[in-house]
């Protein structure tokens, strides 16, 4: 049975440096997909009205929270002691967003809690996944 963590933080989405614009996305984990983490945007900030997630591996997340971390879509890095910043890349441009690193760090906290670093791969169904694979095909 799946658990999941959800939880609302504030955040700042970067603009135009210095302007900035509030948000409230949710970071969501869910055990079903053990090695990932999602941040979910409100439909009324997305281009085309949709609830929009991102998600990225757990383990980048607390790269990031140490030190600067990413490759490719995501890129996450502290901002000060305060402060983590985590950019996101897609066609349309880049997201700059600025969160609490307190907010991301009990929310990884919590994730752990649900399933410890280095855990993640009991929880998976390998078999199914590679099914599902095939089944696409």
């Amino acid at each position: 049975m799946s658990k999941v963590i959800t939880r609302i933080v504030q955040a700042q989405l970067i603009t135009r440096p210095p302007a900035t614009r509030p948000l409230t996305p949710a970071l969501r984990y869910d055990t079903d997909d053990p090695l990932a983490v999602r941040i979910v945007f409100p439909s009324e900030i997305s281009l085309d009205g949709e609830e929009v997630a991102w998600a990225f591996s757990r383990e980048l997340l607390a790269e990031g929270l140490r030190g600067p971390a990413g490759e490719g879509d995501v890129h996450i890095c502290p901002c000060g002691q305060e402060r983590t910043v985590i950019e996101l890349y897609a066609g349309e441009g880049v997201a700059v967003l600025e969160f609490r690193a307190a907010d991301l760090g009990r929310f990884l906290q919590h994730s752990y809690d649900l399933v410890p670093a280095g855990a993640e791969t009991a929880l998976l169904d390998l078999e199914e996944g590679f099914a599902a694979l095939l089944r696409g095909v």
